[in-house]
Order: structure tokens, then sequence, then C-alpha cells
């Protein structure tokens, strides 16, 4: 008996691996019970997975996400999961449907290969083929082309085509991005339809502009509205119902609380790069001369949260302005830095007489000097200072050159973004009348509430004191709780039912153009 069971196994094992006693496998059974065709209970999926690794190898070089591609059929075993599961049913029809028309995204449809899905769709449904292995090739590319398909479209309406952290060197808002776990769960979906119907931009600025977008015969209008609808498929950051935003071609700031506008004002953003910049940036890395150095004042895209108010407060000057400007203006006038309200430190130290340095001594590269501009009404930033966490040294602040704010173009900052209205906006970010009259008194305003005038007299009396040096001092206020800010960048926007156009003043349309040339 136990020879009998030796004899037999190998048997066993041999019969079992030509398959005998294997059933078809899932896509075998559908195309078998769909076409009412036997040739396709011989589905063989070694010989199958062998057509289908070639297939990979020749498409997946042009695909944009192969590594999550080559990772979901890796671990469903080379499985045709999207033919098994849409052709039958029409969604993979669907899926070619909505490739078609994806022009009203402003997207080229080529990019899709949605006609090539299409013919290996008519191929298979034309059931013509004689042989089962025939199919391989068929099935094999249908089901890759439209999974990467399938992808690309979801992941363009989601998140947008292009990165902009990858083209714009100021761009500093964290915009998430389609990551490969969620692009296999994609693959891994119950329904394509349902999915593509529920990755359609639901704004209603998305949807203002693509309205605009298919109802203009303009080029380059076109050109602006598709460039902004492809802003708004970004993926930001929540920024909830209330929030700041700075839109640098509007040269504006606009204070949102769900529909409402709080408030809005004229801002003054950052002065636009020097023409040629790039190689101007290329010699200057080479010759490390001051001179060679292009100026870029450009105010960065960025989120972050209004955290604190400084009434009266201090300049501390940037390394690059204090090169280019305060120490021309130094050697020039040696009364400029007293004039001025700036102190000199070196080494930390504060120097007590600055206008006696011999600026001629040092290199304006390798100065060994720092300057801080004091308290007052000569000060570059006014009497308001609204910080919020950012790498870049930016924050929103008031002005002592009013006369900016009558400028079309407003981009005429070092980087900072002057605004129009501080007081007022002061007076919304700490919500308290109480607090909001001890910051006028900081400035020498009055108090809103009568109950509190006492103590603002005794405060002028203290600064008319001659008998005693009254220093003026920063104060500082936190707002009721911090806010979010947003710095963003766009070009064409509804509002009031009309499409708003503003001048590219950053040249970030040129840019952003350049950048999504494949997908138009």
């Amino acid at each position: 008996m136990k020879k009998f069971h030796l004899l037999i196994l190998p048997f066993i094992l041999f019969i079992s691996a030509c398959g005998w006693f294997k059933s078809p496998p899932e896509i075998g059974q559908v195309l078998s019970e769909h076409f009412k065709n036997k040739i396709y209970k011989d589905f063989d999926t070694v010989a199958y997975d062998s057509v289908f690794v070639k297939t990979m190898d020749s498409l997946s070089g042009k695909f944009v996400n192969p590594k999550a591609i080559k990772a979901f059929y890796k671990n469903n075993n080379t499985q045709p999961k999207l033919v098994t599961q849409f052709y039958i049913n029409g969604q993979l029809d669907s899926l070619v449907s909505y490739l078609d028309q994806s022009t009203v995204h402003g997207f080229n449809p080529k990019i899709f290969k949605g006609d090539e899905i299409k013919g290996l769709l008519t191929v298979l449904t034309a059931n013509k083929f004689k042989k089962v292995e025939e199919s391989y090739p068929i099935i094999a590319k249908l089901e890759l082309l439209s999974a990467n398909a399938y992808l690309n479209y979801n992941n363009y309406l989601k998140y947008g085509v292009v990165n902009p952290r990858t083209i714009f060197s100021r761009y500093y808002i964290k915009v998430k991005r389609p990551d490969s776990l969620g692009m296999i769960n994609l693959l891994k979906g119950k329904s394509l339809i349902d999915t593509l119907k529920s990755v359609q931009p639901k704004s209603a600025q998305y949807k203002a502009l693509q309205a605009a977008y298919l109802n203009t015969d303009s080029q380059s209008e076109k050109r602006i509205l598709l460039l902004n609808m492809e802003r708004f498929r970004w993926k930001m950051p929540e920024t909830g119902d209330n929030y700041v935003q700075v839109n640098i071609p509007d040269f504006r700031l606009t204070w949102f609380d769900k529909k409402d506008t709080l408030i809005t004002m004229k801002v003054c953003v950052g002065g636009k790069r020097e023409n040629s910049y790039e190689e101007k940036l290329k010699a200057f890395s080479k010759s490390r001369n001051l001179d060679d150095k292009p100026k870029n004042h450009e105010t960065p895209l960025l989120f972050s949260k209004i955290n604190s108010i400084q009434a009266n407060p201090v300049w501390n000057i940037p390394v690059s302005i204090a090169q280019s400007e305060i120490y021309w203006m130094a050697r020039k006038d040696p009364y400029y830095l007293s004039n001025s309200n700036i102190k000199v430190y070196y080494k930390d130290r504060l120097i007590g007489e600055p206008d006696t340095i011999n600026w001629s001594r040092y290199s304006r590269d390798k100065l060994p000097f720092k300057f801080k501009q004091g308290s007052g009404g000569g000060n570059a930033l006014g009497k308001f200072k609204f910080i919020f966490d950012n790498s870049s040294s930016i924050y929103l602040h008031d002005t002592n050159n009013k006369n900016g704010f009558n400028l079309t173009n407003r981009a005429i900052s070092h980087g900072c973004v002057r605004i129009e209205k501080p007081l007022e906006f002061a007076e919304l970010l700490v919500k308290d009348p109480y607090t909001y009259d001890k910051l006028r008194a900081e400035v020498d305003l009055p108090p809103v509430d009568s109950t509190h005038i006492k103590w603002y007299k005794k405060r002028m009396a203290q600064k008319a004191d001659t008998t005693k040096a009254f220093q003026l001092k920063p104060a500082w206020f936190g707002p009721k709780k911090p806010v979010p800010l947003l710095i963003t960048y766009i070009t064409a926007w509804s509002q009031n039912n009309q499409i708003e156009y503003r001048p590219d003043v950053y040249g970030m349309d040129d840019k952003l153009w350049a950048a999504m040339k494949k997908f138009r």
C-alpha cells in the first residue's frame, strides 16, 4: 500500500502542474459566460502572465505612476482586475467616455490614450479569437492602459496635473499630491463610475471658470481660464470658513467668513524679480560679486496662521537690504542712520555712535554689522506688524508711505505685504474692545470706550513728561485665536457673477503654461 502511495504522488503532482484539475481563472469564466465561447475555459494563467509581463515592460516607461501600477498587479498575481470587473457591465466604456470628454477640463484626450482603449474594447467585443491565447495581449494591454488612464484622470482632477512646488521657487504651500497607497486603493475600487463622478471638481470657483472656458472662443482668454482651473485643482491646506487671503495679482487682502467678506483692502507686495533673473543668478554664482547678484523681492506663496500683533514694531533689517541699500546710504550720508532711527550692532552689541563708523573700511558683502530700525513714525513698518510663522521672514505690516496704495501696479515692496487698513485689521483680530483700546493707546489713538479714557490720558501724560526719558517700545497683542492666512496667486476668478482678470505680475502664468504643455 505504501508503494502505491509513492507511485501515485508524482502522478498527481504532474497532472496538477498541467492544470488538469484546475478550473478557469475568473477572467476566463467571466468571458466564457458572456460570449458563450468555450475557448475562454482554456484560459491559461501561466501563459497570460508571460504576456502581461512583456506588455508591462513595453508600456510602463510612458506611465506616470508605474511603481503604483506594478505594485497593484504584483499584489493581485497579474490578474486583469479591471477587465474582469468592469468590461461586462460597461464601466470601461464609461471610462472611455469620460476620457473623451476631458476637454471640458482643458485636457487633450490623447494624453489618456482613450482611442487606443476604445479600439481594444472593440476587438475584445468582436469575439473573433480562434484560440484563447490570441486574447492575452489584447486583455493585458486593455487592462494596463485602462489602469493608467483611470489613475491619471482621477489624479489630474483631484490634485492638478503639475506640482506647483516643483516649478515655482517661492511656492511654499504644502499642496497634497497623489500617493502610491491611495492609487492602489483606487484600483481596488468597486465602481469606476462612482469614482469618476465623485472626482469632478465641485467648487463654485472652478465651475464658474469652467463655464467661461467652454463659452469663449478667445484663445488668450481660454489660456488664462485653463491656468486658473489648474490652480483650483491643487489640493490646498484646509483654511476653514474663516481665513485671510492675499491675492498677489489682485494686490488685495480679503478676510472671508464663509460666503461673507469681513474686510477687504489694497496691499503692496514684493517687486518682480529682475529680467533674465536665472541667467544673472548663474553669473553671480560664478563671480560671487554682489554687483552681479540679481534682485528678487517677490512675495512667496505660503499658508500660515496670524498669531500675534506688534504695535510700534522694530524692523530687523535683512542682510540683503543692508548690503544693497543701507550700506550705500550710510556711506553717502554719515547721519543717515541716526536720522532714520537705525541702530547698529556689532557681535550683538549696540554701537553707541554709528555715525562715526568709517564704512569705506568694510566690504558690503562681508558686513560685520546688524541693523535695526527702532519704533516710531519713521519706521518702514509703520505702526503695526502682523506676524505668522514662515521660513522667509515675511509678515503683513503698516507703512509710512501710503502713496503706494494709489498705484495700479503695487508690486513695490521688498517682499513683505503692506496693508492699507492696519488698524481695522487689528480690531478684527483682537475681537475684544478692551484689548483694542489698549492697542489704540500704544499708537496714541484715543479709546473707543469712554470708560478707558482715564488710563489713556495717564499714558499720554507719561509720554509728554520731559523730566523723564520716555522710550517708545514695541507692544505685543494676541488675536482672539490664530487666523489662517493664505498668500496665493490667482489671475482669474469669479466675482459677482462675472470673471475678473488680473495681469500676470510675476510671470507665473507663463511658467505654468510651459509646464502644462503636454497636457493641452
